[in-house]
């Protein structure tokens, strides 16, 4: 959202209404769905203060540095427009007591997920549309996106049922519970209808879509479907498109999906969330920790399948950790030489449980603990990407403009991961899949010349 100094447009447009979505992709999806129905609802989206009648906010609460970013965001919104509606992951129990005392102006706050009460609130304090033109409502309103038209999410479960001590996700959006998965490929089959090329499965446990409902029996296209990982990434496989894993714990029925990748029906990567090597750390942060069976488990997928790409993300400084655990860390990355790696120092969440550990780890060590990870990281990376060059890729295009195009191999998801450089190529469109040969790379991009 935007401020403006055209006023005319709001008095002449009705029934307008401004977003500002917050943090993850679950919570874009969260979005996406809201605005998609109030378009289906006869709302006109619109991208300034002054143009909208009213502002949704759409928060995240999942660190408390934005949950700041969002209580921000919120109090720009009431001072540009001066009225808003807040939800997203912000909007349940002390927060949302948090909002309503920092902020007594807004007219509604929900929680993560809630879409119908939002609508709802909207409808109360913006006027229906009036209905439109007979014909033009035999016309299916088309789904808002907040991604490019190439790629889309697909989340497939809300909450999660672990307890790690450092997230208060499920005190936000409850325990898990699996999309019937009749309506998960519903949604995918349309998206690739709709012109998407990659589609990035997301949930806040991957891994365990469909253990809440006991891998209930589902149909697609007249057949029967498993409610359960495998079943899905196998019905994804045939759309012809790319398929993205994200946030998959390594239980062992992950095993199973690593012959789909190497016969190229889903992408060759997983997005797993280790958070730590050491068994102490992980047992405090209440995580898995059997890494020698990890270690065992990446060099079997790997013998399968030669190029799978595996990403993670870890966690340093958290309460308790020595120096001896930290080393465990670092050796870890050593042996499994993962291709993309993210780390954040630790950060105390409001009402997480890690908050009540003894010895937490002073910042200035956090800080250069992480100074230490990342560097012995991006020299694992550099070497890995190094060992690219030469070989021909199949990229997905992102972005074109007069020096060239960038895009995305099957290694790299949009946002989070690196690019693939092909300058002087502006023939292409984003949405194109190309090959070339990989001339050079440095820590995280390629290039194609």
């Amino acid at each position: 959202m935007k401020g403006g100094s055209n006023s005319v447009n709001k008095a002449a447009k009705n029934s307008t209404v401004g977003f500002v979505s917050l943090g993850c992709p679950k919570a874009l999806v969260d979005s996406e769905r809201i605005l998609s129905q109030l378009k289906l609802d006869g709302y006109d989206i619109v991208g300034s203060y002054d143009d909208a009648e009213l502002v949704v906010v759409n928060t995240c609460g999942f660190i408390d540095s934005a949950k700041e970013e969002s209580l921000a965001a919120i109090g720009e919104a009431i001072a540009e427009n001066g009225r808003v509606i807040v939800t997203g992951c912000m909007g349940k129990g002390a927060d949302a007591e948090r909002i309503r005392a920092e902020h007594p102006k807004v007219l509604s706050v929900t929680g993560p997920a809630a879409y119908e009460e939002v609508v709802s609130a909207v409808h109360e304090y913006v006027p229906t549309p009036p209905p439109k033109d007979v014909f033009t409502d035999l016309i299916p309103a088309s789904t808002v996106r907040l991604t490019p038209r190439h790629y889309a999410y697909l989340k497939i479960s809300e909450g999660c049922n672990h307890r790690c001590s450092f997230c208060i996700i499920p005190s936000m959006r409850g325990d898990l519970v699996s999309r019937p998965i009749g309506d998960v490929m519903d949604e995918a089959e349309a998206l690739v209808r709709s012109g998407v090329r990659e589609l990035l499965v997301i949930s806040q446990d991957t891994s365990a879509y469909g253990v809440d409902v006991k891998y209930r029996t589902g149909f697609w296209q007249g057949r029967p479907l498993s409610t359960r990982m495998e079943s899905l990434c196998t019905a994804l496989g045939e759309l012809g498109v790319w398929v993205r894993l994200h946030y998959v714990y390594p239980y062992p029925h992950v095993d199973k999906v690593i012959p789909l990748m190497a016969e190229g029906k889903i992408l060759p990567y997983l997005d797993i969330p280790f958070q730590h090597a050491s068994h102490a750390v992980l047992k405090r942060m209440r995580r898995p920790a059997a890494t020698e069976k990890v270690l065992g488990r990446i060099q079997n997928w790997r013998k399968q399948c030669p190029d799978i790409t595996l990403r993670s993300t870890f966690i340093v400084g958290f309460p308790g950790e020595t120096d001896a655990e930290f080393e465990e860390l670092l050796s870890f990355l050593d042996e499994a030489q993962l291709d993309r790696v993210g780390c954040f120092q630790y950060s105390p969440v409001t009402g997480a449980a890690a908050n009540q550990l003894a010895d937490p780890v002073p910042e200035e060590l956090k800080q250069e603990r992480y100074e230490r990870f990342m560097l012995r990281q991006q020299a694992i990376s550099t070497q890995r990407l190094q060992s690219k060059v030469g070989r021909d890729i199949e990229v997905l295009i992102d972005s074109v403009d007069e020096h060239g195009a960038v895009g995305r191999s099957s290694a790299d998801a949009p946002e989070i991961d690196g690019r693939v450089h092909i300058p002087g190529a502006s023939d292409f469109t984003p949405g194109d899949w190309v090959r070339g040969t990989v001339s050079r790379a440095d820590e995280y991009d390629l290039w194609i010349d």
